[in-house]
């Protein structure tokens, strides 16, 4: 170990051997764990420390002594800067290799419960432009590369757009070209772009918190629709009218073109009114012979063509028949209840946002499926004995929670209902884990899929069947 100018430790030849929980790689120093970016096994680095604790250490390649075996070389140019598709160095198929392994021992080291065979990790079908959902951000302090400070250039225009900086809350990255989402996404964020410094319009300052422009979400559809959100933090009727009317004859395809005025100390735009500037006030989504309203606001899966392989998978997994009641808890905007309805009896949703409760119900509607009923609230205030008395108890029960997973009286009111089948969907296999050792008591697990909607990333939506004992 040696010290740089600045006085931090530098690890020399540090052999990255593995990859740690939430995608991190990391080598050891005397049974010391290492972390470090943007690092894949085989590598062997110079490694600077940023955070050194008793137990770990994190740092970032300084020098690459040896390129692992298995390295590929990043499509994205951004690779290391934005933050997103961290994994590119690693062949897809390796990629699949380590999420499978992480469910599999998240479910044995946190379960503690006895596994079925592991079905193989299901991959995504597009390993490249597979969201259909981006939200980018504007800065009026982008971030330079290492190459652009040392370069010795002056750089006149700090303005940019794009994706933050991990780990500097107030830093944005200028994307030139995503690899996410299919065009117009990339024609749009750098058309608007162009438009604000060919007219003087601000950027955003997230420190000083002053400036016009702050975000702009781009939402598409299988169906070839196209949604484009603008959000200002102030409004000034002029400029704002200008630019999207400016948009709206560059980009005549879009569907439905949305404005909200947002001048919060956050981003987030579910509390706010969003306006309809132009278009319809939403898109839709196809998948089989349904339809899905998607909305600003509404939640909608990020993958439509994975999202299609998981809710098969549910279906077949909660094999519901047509005399059984299935519950399903987070419904979100009732994808997965009206996706299997046509196969049950009746079909109860549950989620806490109002708003996505009036999606599903819409969804319903469009549909023409009239054996479901959506509610909205707090998953452990409504999941009561009550609620089943009133419309039954569930035969099948279907929970797909956020990554922090179930309350532990949601799932003790699950044991209390007794369900024959529970289907647990999860974009956390660690909470789902802990929630499975909880349900134990009353279920086994027989079947897990692993489904990858997020390649080049460590993410992995698992789905796991338990039957009661």
């Amino acid at each position: 170990m040696k010290h740089s100018r600045k006085n931090k430790p530098l690890l020399e030849a540090l052999a990255i051997t593995d990859f740690a929980a939430e995608g991190k790689a990391l080598g050891r120093v005397n049974e010391q764990v290492v972390f470090v970016q943007q690092t894949i096994p085989g590598d062997v680095v110079d490694v600077q420390i940023t955070k050194k604790r008793k137990s770990y250490m994190e740092g970032f390649p300084v020098h690459f002594h040896k390129y692992s075996d298995m390295r590929v070389e990043p499509f994205c140019k951004h690779f290391g800067i934005c933050g997103g598709c961290k994994w590119q160095p690693l062949p897809y198929e390796k990629q699949l290799f380590y999420k499978e392994r992480e469910v599999y021992n998240n479910l044995k080291r946190i379960g503690k419960v006895e596994l079925p065979e592991m079905l193989p990790v299901l991959p995504s079908p597009d390993e490249q432009l597979y969201r259909n959902k981006l939200e980018f951000s504007f800065t009026n302090k982008r971030w330079f590369t290492e190459e652009e400070k040392d370069s010795g250039r002056e750089f006149k225009n700090p303005d940019g757009v794009g994706f933050h900086v991990p780990g500097k809350f107030d830093k944005v990255v200028d994307i030139e070209k995503c690899h996410l989402q299919a065009e117009p996404s990339n024609a749009i964020r750098l058309a608007i772009k162009q438009y604000a410094l060919n007219n003087g319009l601000t950027f955003f300052d997230l420190r000083e918190q002053n400036g016009f422009l702050r975000t702009v979400t781009v939402r598409t559809a299988s169906s070839g629709e196209v949604m484009v959100i603008v959000v200002f933090f102030y409004d000034d009727d002029a400029p704002r009218t200008a630019l999207l009317r400016h948009l709206c004859k560059l980009f005549p395809d879009v569907t439905s073109w949305m404005y909200v005025i947002n001048g919060k100390a956050n981003d987030s735009i579910t509390d706010l009114p969003v306006h309809l500037f132009a278009g319809r006030d939403h898109i839709i989504e196809e998948m089989e012979d349904l339809k899905f309203k998607i909305g600003a606001k509404s939640f909608f899966q990020t993958n439509s063509r994975q999202a299609l392989n998981l809710y098969r998978i549910v279906r077949d997994f909660a094999s519901p028949a047509k005399n059984e009641i299935v519950y399903d808890l987070y419904t979100g905007t009732g994808t997965i209840a009206n996706f299997i309805a046509p196969k049950a009896k009746k079909v109860i949703g549950i989620e806490y946002v109002p708003e996505a409760i009036e999606d599903a119900n819409e969804n319903s509607r469009i549909n023409h499926i009239d054996n479901t009923v959506f509610i909205a609230g707090d998953m452990k205030n409504i999941l009561k004995i009550e609620l089943f008395k009133k419309y039954g108890r569930p035969d099948v029960l279907i929970t797909d929670p956020p990554r922090a997973g179930m309350h532990t009286d949601v799932v003790n009111t699950i044991l209390n209902a007794a369900p024959d089948r529970i289907v647990y969907v999860s974009c956390n296999s660690a909470t789902q884990a802990r929630d499975v050792n909880m349900l134990n008591i009353c279920y086994r697990v027989v079947k897990i899929q692993p489904v990858d909607m997020f390649p080049h990333t460590h993410h992995i939506e698992n789905v796991a069947l338990l039957k009661r004992k």
